[in-house]
This record gives structure tokens, C-alpha cells and sequence, in this order.
């Protein structure tokens, strides 16, 4: 049985870094939370890296700095959840 795991929108990653991280970070886009929309994030910049410009990959890596810090927050409202 195979799953959905990322809904993405076409276009995602020419959008601006705000907009990259938290479209990642929605559960319409990223049903299993935003780890899975950082997995993504990381592979294309991995994968698209050599090709991208100096301007569009630090873009990238300003979305990425910003869907960390929704990672870390995420897993910090998980432990909670957990604890209480």
C-alpha cells in the first residue's frame, strides 16, 4: 500500500523563504509534521545544490534556518504532549 507523504504545491521552492518553510510546515502539505517538510527541503537543496544560483540557494537556506526552528518547536509541543 503505498502512502501519501508530501502534498506539495508546484512552484514551492521559487517562492520566498517565508513562504517555503511554512507551506512545509502545514499539515496540508507536510500530513506527518514538519520533519517531513525539512526532509524535503534538504534533498532538493542536496540534489538542486550545483545548479542553483548563489542568490537562490541562500534563500533556500534562510527557508531552511526557518523550518528548523518549526522542527525544534514541534517536537518541543510533541514532548510536552508527552510529559503532561
Amino acid at each position: 500500500m503505498k502512502e501519501d507523504i508530501i502534498h506539495m504545491p508546484v512552484g514551492l521552492f521559487a517562492k520566498d523563504p517565508e513562504t517555503i518553510a511554512a507551506s512545509l510546515a502545514s499539515r496540508e502539505v507536510s500530513p506527518q509534521g514538519p520533519a517531513t517538510g525539512m526532509r524535503v527541503l534538504l534533498f532538493y537543496i542536496t540534489r538542486a545544490g550545483r545548479r542553483l544560483s548563489a542568490s537562490r540557494l541562500k534563500k533556500l537556506e534562510k527557508a531552511r534556518k526557518l523550518l528548523s526552528m518549526e522542527v525544534e518547536r514541534a517536537a518541543r509541543a510533541e514532548y510536552q504532549r508527552e510529559i503532561a
